[in-house]
Parts: C-alpha cells; structure tokens; sequence
C-alpha cells in the first residue's frame, strides 16, 4: 500500500513503502538541495562523489515532479532545434551543446549501469518525424545541419521510414540513434536508491518555507531546519513558489495519455517493429513511444501558462479532446482505447536552453532548472554540471552557465508574449493538420 496518490500511472508502477523521513530538528551540511528529481538527486550523487555532505529537502516524494510524469524519451534534443541554435550561437558554440546533449545520453546510460536501474530502458532511438510533406525540407535541413554539428543523426526518407516499419502517419524523419525510452518514474527511484546508497540525505515531505540569505544559507521547513555553505535549487516549474527566479523560467503545463495494452492483433496491424520513440516536427511537438507491455504513450501539442507565473497543475477538457483526436489522426484504424490522462508542469527559457547558474547576495545559490520539456538528459547532467562548477572544475556543461541569458518580462508583457508565441505556433501547427486531414 503505497503512502499517496501517485499523479501518474509511471509512478503507481514505482511506489515506495513509504516517503524517507521528514526533516525534524537542525542539520549543518556542505550543501542542501532543494528537490528530489533528475536534476536534485543527481546533484547528490555527484557532490557525494567529491566527498561533500549533502542533504536533499523533497517536499513530496522524490520523483513526484516532471521526472516521474514525462513520457520517457531519452533524446539528445537541446534548443528549439539544431538551425535556431546555428543561427543564434553559431558554429562553434552549437557544436558544443550538441556535444553536450549526447554526453547527456551517455551520463544516464551510465547511470543505469552503474547502479543497476531497473528502469526499462530500450536504447532504440528516436525519431523526429514530419507529418506532412510541407514539414520534410525543414526537417532534412534539421538533419544536414545535426550531421555537420557532430550529431548521430541519419534522414530517413519515406521509403527508410517504411522499411524500418514506421507508423505510415509519420511521412519522413530524423533519426537520433543516441538515446531511446525508459519508464521515467523507476529511473527516477532508482537515482532516489543511488543517491541514499551513497550517503546523502533525503528528507521528503520537507518542503522549504524559507530561504534565509548569508556567508552561508538557512533553509526553513515546518519542523527544522538547515544550514549548508551553499544551496542548489533543483526545483524546476515550482522554482517561482520560493519566490525566486521569476525572470528566469515560465511554468507551462503539458499534458500525456496512455491507451491500454495493444492486443496482438493491434500489435501486429501497427507494426513499429523497431519501437523507436516519436516526436513530431510540429512548433508544438508530440511525441508517442510504446511501453514495455506494448501500450502507447503519447501526447505534448498543447502547453498552457497560468498569468503571474503560478504553476498551472489544473485539469483540461478541451487538451484531452484534442489529443485524442490527434491520436486517432495519427494511428487511424487502430481501435486502441485512451485508458488514462495525467500531466503537469515543466519550465521554459526564452532560448529553450536549461537554466544553470548561481544567484544571491553571497552568490552561494546555485539552480539547475527549466529544460523545455527535454529534462530526461539534460536534468540527469546538470548535477554533475553543478559539481564541477563548485569544485572549479571544467567540463561541457560550462556553456550553459558561462552564457546571456534573455530574462522573462515582467507581467502583463509576460502573460501577452506567452499567448502571442503558444497562439502562433498553434495555428502553425493547426495549418499542418488540417492539410493531412485534407489529404487523407
């Protein structure tokens, strides 16, 4: 019997017997960490390598955020998308956070190694796929300039797609042979193991009610408290409600589905023998992927941001209506019924880029946050970045911390620029999907 209801069904398939412990009374350690996900745990694990104390303060369980709600696509992306980030960084600077994404993959896969993380991982790859023909050029372009970057990136054209047993919905692709799909929320307890088995402290159900500044930082929870040199904020979408950060990340919401288990009759009518992942070439991407018990997982296209930066958790009609239609357009003929919907928030930078840095009057608050929905690798890395800048040390990660970063405007300019942008891009993408519809 597990302690809570889980907010998604990746989470029911991990439960724990019951949360670590609680905060209570004072602690004094080298560094507290504020969140148990990716990015909070990892942190742990790589500060414990250095032989610093830590603690990691969770104000549910760990996991219960983005990392054991995403879909579970392990995925080199970073940016927008490869021509952007040419365009924006240039040469030499994309070249160095491609690199970055696939050490990304190559640190998990390590990971998984290394501490033994049951978490159902397929290193099959993934596909960016056009849905329609209007979507191909840019997509090839996509792939040239991946290849130049020094990217494992191959375009398959109709004919590979097909050969490789591809849904016929998905015309033409790039295939991103680093990476693959992994069920995120045993991912995520398996680093929640990693991390305890290595010595570091974890207290869930602790939230922070308040962070006082100095030459070293308090962290105020209900029933204690603690005192660390320095502080890493590993908080992603709920980094606003410490009231902080609130020009760096934009909270959105997204939602996924998962139809119940493919008959052997589905199973065998869609194909898809290669189970690559899918994310589409739309502004707003989907992204579907089968499970290790021949389910599909699906969903993304909409994101929704509330005004002020609070953090949308709120339910959807209208999202759901629209994904499953989506779903039906894309797998027509395939009677599979959506059996569950769940969602909730991720965070964004007006570049797309994560957000590592440090912050404070001490300069002793450090964050790792916002990875536009590609946290899996990126959030997974960014401990380690986060170790070897505190330990002055120099890695790939660096770039993203050693750059600009283009700060959120402040409300009401906000709210208009996010309905502008996601207003946009939806009807971009509505174009596209009524031309396949036409089409078909």
């Amino acid at each position: 019997m597990t302690f809570a209801p889980s907010p998604s069904p990746w989470l029911e398939a991990a439960p724990l017997p019951a949360p670590a412990t609680p905060l209570a009374g004072a602690r004094r350690v080298d560094v507290a960490v504020v969140g148990a996900g990716y990015a909070g745990l990892g942190t742990a694990l790589a500060l414990r390598a250095d032989g610093l104390s830590v603690a990691v303060l969770e104000r549910e369980t760990a996991g219960f955020g983005a990392s054991g709600r995403n879909a579970g696509h392990l995925t080199p992306t970073i940016g927008k998308d490869l021509p952007t980030l040419l365009a924006v960084f240039g040469r030499e600077r994309t070249r160095a956070l491609v690199h970055l994404a696939e050490t990304a993959i190559a640190h998990v896969e390590d990971w998984i190694r290394e501490h033994a993380i049951a978490c159902e991982y397929e290193p099959v790859g993934n596909v960016m796929a056009a849905v329609h023909a209007s979507q191909e050029a840019r997509l090839e372009r996509a792939a040239r300039v991946a290849t130049e970057m020094g990217a494992r990136a191959e375009w398959l054209s109709r004919e590979a797609m097909r050969k490789r047993g591809l849904p016929e919905a998905f015309t033409a692709g790039v295939l991103e042979s680093a990476g693959g799909i992994l069920q995120p929320a045993l991912y995520a307890r398996g680093l929640r193991q990693a991390a305890l088995a290595a010595g570091a402290e974890l207290y869930e159900q602790t939230p922070v009610l308040k962070i006082h500044e100095g030459p070293r930082v308090a962290l105020e929870t209900p029933r204690g408290r603690v005192v660390a040199d320095r502080v890493v904020l590993a908080t992603n979408a709920y980094t606003s409600e410490l009231g902080v950060l609130r020009s760096v990340a934009l909270p959105m919401r997204v939602t996924l589905f998962r139809t119940a288990p493919l008959t052997a009759a589905q199973r065998d009518h869609l194909d898809w023998h290669g189970r690559e992942g899918i994310y589409t070439a739309h502004e707003m991407l989907e992204s579907y992927r089968l499970t290790a018990d021949d389910r599909i997982v699906g969903g993304s296209k909409v994101v929704r941001a509330h005004f002020g930066g609070g953090v949308p958790e709120d339910d959807d009609p209208a999202t759901r209506a629209l994904l499953e239609q989506t779903f039906r357009d894309r797998f027509p003929g395939l009677d599979a019924p959506i059996e569950r919907f769940w969602g909730g928030p991720i965070a964004f930078t007006l570049d797309f880029l994560p957000a590592i840095g440090v912050t404070g009057r001490f300069r002793n608050l450090y964050y790792a946050i916002a990875y536009a929905g590609h946290g899996l690798a990126l959030a997974s890395l960014a401990g380690q970045v986060i170790a070897d800048w505190i330990a002055g040390r120099d890695g790939p990660g660096a770039i993203l911390h050693q750059r600009w970063r283009p700060p959120l405007p402040p409300e009401p300019l906000r709210w208009l620029v996010v309905r502008a942008l996601t207003g946009w891009f939806g009807s971009v993408d509505a174009r596209v999907d009524r031309r396949v519809r036409a089409g078909r």
